[in-house]
């Protein structure tokens, strides 16, 4: 039996002036799935990412999530959703610790405004407290609560890719876009990653993943789309990505 499609991509194109950096893209990802994004620099991977969450507007076709167009939505009402994101640059606030930066996150999903929080009734600090064990409940996931105390700047730039991924799953998401969360990673930390992207599918969170690391993406990934100059080339089965010849000329070489 199929899954459910929870986010779905019809004939995106994105231009920048004369620049068509997407040229009707469609593909879907179903519910707690996890899908490749790849393709040479270049591609538009996270021009995808930036239409999916809002940043860029279509100039055509539709980004659908949960049966509703995401057209014209900002981006934290997108999160607001349920989907969240990483970046392919780290963007923690460095003068956090761990546990404030997953905090932040859950701006989406709270109630009390800014006279509750200048009064500091009774019912803010019990939204704040249900913030902070959220937030920590995140940090335990990614194996970080040891370092919920620790200034983001001086964690190490490992744990650092780990915390990004605890400040998404602590905006509660249904769906979570990773914008190569192996980059810079050793090989044990990527397999250690691999297994955490595991994980969170079985938590039954739908992943969209772009990533470099072809052992990362043939290892996790169910199946996966091929971009190359803005344009799907291919799509499927990690086995038949690896024997498709468009996308060993494109990108994997010979």
């Amino acid at each position: 039996m199929a899954l459910m499609a929870i986010l779905e991509l019809s004939d995106i194109s994105v231009r920048f002036g004369g620049l068509q950096a997407l040229t009707d893209v469609s593909f879907r990802v179903s519910e707690g799935d996890i899908v490749g994004l790849i393709g040479p620099n270049g591609a538009g991977k996270t021009t995808v990412f930036n239409v999916i969450t809002g940043v860029y507007q279509t100039s055509s076709g539709q980004v659908s999530y949960d049966g509703r167009p995401l057209r014209a939505l900002r981006p934290h009402k997108i999160l607001a959703l349920g989907v969240a994101r990483t970046f392919q640059n780290i963007r923690l606030f460095q003068n956090m610790t761990a546990l404030e930066n997953v905090m932040v996150a859950q701006h989406s999903r709270t109630r009390e405004g800014v006279f509750g929080a200048i009064l500091r009734t009774r019912a803010q600090k019990r939204e704040e407290e249900r913030i902070r064990e959220k937030a920590m409940q995140a940090l335990v996931f990614m194996g970080l609560e040891d370092f919920a105390d620790e200034v983001a700047s001086n964690m190490a730039y490992g744990l650092q890719r780990r915390l990004e991924i605890a400040r998404a799953l602590g905006s509660d998401p249904q769906t979570l876009l990773l914008d190569e969360p192996a980059a810079g990673l050793n090989p044990a930390e990527s397999l250690e990653l691999m297994n955490t992207i595991g994980r969170i599918s079985e938590l039954g969170v739908s992943i969209l993943m772009v990533e470099h690391d072809m052992k990362v993406v043939m290892g996790i990934c169910r199946s996966i789309v091929v971009l190359d100059h803005g344009v799907m080339i291919a799509e499927g089965k990690p086995e038949e990505i690896q024997r498709d010849a468009r996308v060993i000329e494109a990108y994997l070489g010979q």
